[in-house]
């Protein structure tokens, strides 16, 4: 779930939390009393998202993991003890 949030939930909604807070200091208050919300660039504030989104996807798929060779054994249960999975060298079963 962290990482649901960390890599599209996030980007996405920071340009826009971060413009909405800079607008709200900028634009204390009206005399009325309210919050022009009506003057954002909503589709500016999308895009930044989306495009934010795309940077981190890209970094995600580009830094974490890496294609290992080999046979992926799990964890097993053996002589009162938890052995952790791991792979062993040799060739891909495909």
């Amino acid at each position: 779930m962290l990482r649901v949030f960390l890599t599209i939930v996030l980007p996405l909604a920071l340009p826009t939390g971060i413009y909405v807070g800079w607008f709200i200091v900028a634009h204390r208050v009206h005399r009325d009393g309210t919050v022009p919300w009506v003057e954002l660039p909503w589709v500016w504030l999308a895009a930044a998202g989306v495009l934010l989104l795309v940077v981190v996807l890209f970094v995600v798929h580009l830094h974490f993991g890496t294609a290992q060779t080999g046979i992926y054994v799990p964890p097993r249960w053996e002589n009162g003890r938890i052995t952790p999975g791991h792979i062993e060298p040799g060739t891909d079963k495909k």
